[in-house]
């Protein structure tokens, strides 16, 4: 008895070190593209994300501006991705970001195609982080528990088209967090 017992631990240490040296682990979001956010920035054709996104809740609408709520699919999840909408254009965009993603990964994805950030803001355990491009402003946020998650990305113009006056989403949610 002890002699197959020794022949079975033997097995199991010249074998079991080499299964898992073969194991490939990824983070959940390192398959993530910008570029799935991307179709959701200022300009964008609604008719457009509606055929890619399927239709959108409405959420709200007054003046002209509609908040249209989109689901984009990852794995096997969906997060929420919000816009404003003006005449079947997309005015700003806000996604509250899945907390499996991972922030680093992330943060690093936009900073290799917006570059280093212009505004950085930590209170707490959450940071918030701010490019100015001229164009179009990205704020990106994550907060640090036991991980580091990303919390939400908005996009908006830096500067309001006087045609297409707006408050952008990220605004309207910092008035109705304070109320």
């Amino acid at each position: 008895m002890n002699s197959k017992f020794l022949i079975y631990f033997i097995l199991i240490l010249i074998f079991a070190p080499t299964a898992n040296t073969h194991a490939k682990v990824e983070p959940p979001n390192y398959n993530f593209s910008l570029d799935t956010l991307k179709d959701f920035y200022p300009e964008a054709d609604i008719k457009e994300l509606e055929k890619k996104y399927g239709n959108p809740e409405v959420m709200s609408g007054s003046g002209g501006n509609l908040t249209l709520k989109f689901y984009v699919s990852h794995i096997r999840y969906k997060f929420p991705v919000l816009v404003q909408a003006q005449d079947g254009k997309v005015l700003d965009m806000f996604a509250k970001l899945p907390s499996y993603f991972l922030h680093d990964i992330f943060h690093q994805s936009l900073i290799n195609r917006l570059g280093k950030q212009n505004e950085y803001k930590k209170v707490g355990e959450e940071a918030v982080y701010k490019w100015n491009k001229t164009e179009l402003t990205h704020v990106y946020s994550g907060a640090c528990t036991i991980t580091c998650f990303p919390i939400f990305y908005t996009v908006f113009p830096t500067t309001m088209k006087p045609e297409r006056p707006f408050t952008p989403l990220l605004e309207k949610m910092k008035k109705a967090s304070q109320q």
